[in-house]
């Protein structure tokens, strides 16, 4: 029997690959399981026309890619995977609402929809410029690795609080009933450092002055490595000239050998890295930075260091400075 030429084998070879990879693909199993619904969906008014809605978030074997809101059936808001709220607005004072929250993965499966949760907006106020006084005395605790529990002193308004909000390095992150003076806080992450500041608003929705700042880390996973985190970070500001001065000082981790550097990042931005001219210090370093920006201009800034590998560590607690006048 003659044999087929090469060639012609050789195509016939390609062609039977082709039908097998072909073959693989088209049996490649299809994404239909729904994620699962979020839980312990929250709302409150925050105006007499807007509404907080928040939730904890939902898991899927593929991925979560984003939560869809619904205001009595009707979606009104979508957020990507990484938010757990939103600010629903255009609403009617002296209204009832109900919300559910549906989550959806990569393959546009949604889950089923929450527990409804019911808000009621208050009746409209009168024009209110006077903002709540500061919430005092923020203190809290890590309850676990991905969990931490915040309380604090109440403020007062000539209107009334109608709600706290609680921010992580400048993102209001969980509100509470302008009733309440705590709240938990999920889904950290382990080995983090985090630093919070709260903030009474009133009716009118106007937010009073930051609360102090409160420091507080979640411990590191079962078996994780300790952090590496700078502790202790201070920031003194002060005028020279038409500059200026911002002296950093921080306690330096240990990490098992020298931190030749620091990244220095402005409003979540690095904006340089410090290097030591000689010797890096032991123990506290200081560095001092320059600014020319207007008074009153406000930072956020926070530092991480190099590690003896190469790679770059753990994040300090976030500190925030404004220029004086």
């Amino acid at each position: 029997m003659q044999r087929p030429h090469a060639r012609t084998a050789l195509a016939c070879s390609a062609a039977l690959l082709t039908t097998a990879l072909t073959s693989c693909a088209g049996s490649a199993e299809a994404d239909t399981r729904k994620p699962t619904a979020p839980q312990g969906v929250t709302a409150q008014a925050g105006s007499a026309t807007t509404a907080h809605v928040m939730w904890e978030r939902a898991s899927d074997d593929r991925g979560i890619t984003g939560y869809d809101v619904y205001r009595e059936g009707e979606k009104v808001a979508t957020v990507p995977a990484a938010k757990l709220m939103t600010d629903v607005d255009g609403l009617i004072a002296s209204t009832a609402y109900t919300f559910t929250v549906r989550a959806r993965d990569a393959a546009g499966n949604l889950s089923g929809p929450s527990a409804a949760v019911p808000v009621t907006t208050p009746a409209p106020t009168p024009a209110d410029d006077e903002p709540p006084t500061a919430p005092v005395a923020l203190r809290g605790r890590a309850d676990d690795s991905r969990t931490v529990t915040l309380s604090w002193g109440g403020s007062t308004d000539d209107l009334g609080v109608t709600a706290y909000d609680i921010y992580q390095e400048d993102a209001r992150i969980h509100s509470v009933s302008g009733t309440l003076t705590t709240a938990r806080l999920t889904g950290l992450r382990p080995g983090t450092v985090y630093t919070f500041t709260v903030r009474a608003r009133d009716a009118a929705d106007t937010s009073s002055p930051d609360s102090n700042t409160l420091d507080l880390a979640t411990p590191s996973a079962p078996g994780a490595p300790a952090s590496t985190a700078p502790t202790g970070l201070r920031a003194e500001t002060k005028p020279d000239g038409e500059e200026f001065l911002v002296d950093l000082s921080w306690d330096q981790p240990d990490t098992g050998g020298t931190i030749p550097a620091y990244q220095l990042f402005l409003n979540g931005k690095m904006t340089t890295t410090i290097v030591w001219g000689g010797t890096p210090p032991v123990g506290r370093a200081t560095y001092r930075l320059t600014l020319a920006d207007p008074p009153g201009t406000r930072y956020s800034l926070k530092i991480r260091p190099k590690l003896p590998d190469g790679t770059w560590g753990d994040f300090s607690a976030q500190r925030t400075v404004v220029l004086p006048g």
